[in-house]
Formats: structure tokens, sequence, C-alpha cells
């Protein structure tokens, strides 16, 4: 019995790994992924049951393999359902958006990566009021950040943090006060789009970022998570 408690929480463990590295490889796409996400949980919970009966019947019987088994199972399985439950409350708690910008009325535009993100299910378009209303209310901190230095030593300290946080660089318009970059999610490898935008302001410099996802109606806060970082970096560099 141990071992079958076992056997399911590894099956579940591989179910919940496949479904990201499938879609990172072009296996399936996002729906199947997120299907694999669910039945992980399901398999997990069908081992701790297995293994909550193992776990007696090694007591009863004085089994210290079947023991050590089963617990090892419920280890397992608990590991394994933490990770797709831990997403849907994350889900749940943040607005059901994916593109996020310090500056709701004037966002951001892409140039360089443009094409891509018209070609991209989410589409280039920002999603006016009604995001900008859910960004506000879920995300009240994410703001332009202002610098007391000259736009162009803004834009290069912006330039150092982007890459410095792994961003693959699109394009640097320094003239321009743009800078374009994408940043791929490790497991999923979801790829979510950036811009920066670096404009005068009183004395010294406004630092705007838009950051958006190319797939997914809801990005689980990961946008806002990445300005986040992001600006405080850039904070840091004064």
């Amino acid at each position: 019995m141990a071992v079958w408690a076992l056997g399911l929480a590894v099956v579940a463990a591989l179910l919940l790994a496949s479904g990201g590295l499938g879609y990172r490889f072009g296996l399936w796409g996002l729906g199947p992924a997120f299907a694999l996400l669910k039945w992980s949980v399901y398999g997990a919970g069908a081992a701790v049951l297995v293994a909550a009966i193992a776990l007696v019947l090694a007591v009863t019987g004085r089994s210290a393999g079947a023991f050590g088994a089963g617990l090892l199972a419920v280890l397992v399985a608990a590991g394994t359902a933490a990770v797709p439950l831990a997403m849907r409350r994350t889900a749940e708690s943040v607005p059901r958006i994916h593109d996020i910008t310090t500056d709701t009325e004037r966002p951001p535009e892409f140039v360089t990566l443009r094409p891509v993100r018209e070609q991209s299910p989410n589409g280039a378009a920002y999603g006016g009021p009604e995001v900008a209303a859910a960004q506000k209310r879920g995300y009240p901190d994410v703001v332009p950040l202002l610098l007391p230095v000259s736009p162009d030593r803004a834009f290069a300290r912006a330039e150092s943090v982007a890459r410095a946080l792994g961003w693959e660089i699109a394009s640097t318009a320094p003239a321009q006060g743009r800078l374009e970059a994408t940043a791929t999610t490790r497991w999923f490898a979801f790829k979510d789009d950036i811009v920066v935008r670096v404009a005068p302001a009183l004395d010294g410099s406004r630092v705007d970022i838009r950051s958006v996802s190319r797939v997914g109606q809801s990005d689980l806060g990961a946008n806002a998570a990445r300005i986040r970082a992001f600006l405080s970096a850039l904070r840091a560099t004064q």
C-alpha cells in the first residue's frame, strides 16, 4: 500500500513538472498545460489518501519500511499540490490583468517590439480605463519614479538595471528615452515584453515602465513584481 502511495505521489509530481516543461518546449498549448497542473493536484490528493491508509497499516503492523515510504509519499504529494494551489491563491488575490504600467493615462508604447506584440494573443494595445482602474485597485504602489539626475544619466542607469535583471534587450533609443526588452519566466518560459520611458522632469528625470504578458488573461502578479524590482533597483543606484 505504501509503495502504491509513493507511486501515485511520483506520478503527480511528474504531471506537475511536465505541464510547464511541455508548454516551454512546444509540446502542447496553455490549456493542456494548466489541465496537467490540475490533475497533479488530484493525483497528489489520491496519494495522500492512500498514504494515510498505508501509515495506519504500517503502525499496526510495526513496519518501519512501509511507514517511511508512506511518509515520503505524503511529503512528495504535499509539495506537489502546494505549487498549483499557491498559483490559484495568487490568481484570486490579484487583478485579472496582464498589462501593468506606471502611467495608465499615457502608457509607454512599444516600437521595436510592436510587430511581435501585434502577433501575440494579447496584442499591443493598452486595455484602457477598465484595466487602469483594476491596476490602481490591485497595485496602487506602481507609480513613476522621479530621479534627481539628467535624462541621459537616468537612461544609462535604467539600461544597466535592465541588463542586471537578465532581460533580453530588444532596443535602446537614448535620444528618445526608450528601452525595450523581453523577460522570460523560468518554468513555463512565458515571454513578457517591457518598455521603459525616461523623460525630463522638474529637477531631474521621470522614469515610466510598462510590462505586458504575451499570453494569458492574468499574469498572477508577475508584471507588477517585475516593475517593483526594476524601480527598486533603479532607486538604489542613486
